[in-house]
């Protein structure tokens, strides 16, 4: 069984979206890439990522299409 990880830690969420672990702490800084941080230790969610990833495909005029 397979569990949806809700979510990540920077360096996984770095993996996740192809960059280095800087530029996620870099897009952390700049607001571009929201975060929860608790009790010393910093989250990613899931749908902070996703976000991200569609925000970049809209900036770079790219859309989704399902394939038939």
């Amino acid at each position: 069984m397979s569990v949806e990880k809700l979510f990540y830690r920077p360096n996984e969420a770095a993996i996740a979206l192809g960059i280095s672990r800087t530029a996620v702490f870099r897009l952390i800084k700049t607001g571009e890439l929201q975060s929860i941080k608790r009790e010393g230790y910093r989250l990613l969610p899931a749908w902070a990522l996703r976000d991200y990833a569609r925000a970049l495909e809209a900036e770079a005029g790219l859309t989704h299409r399902e394939v038939a």
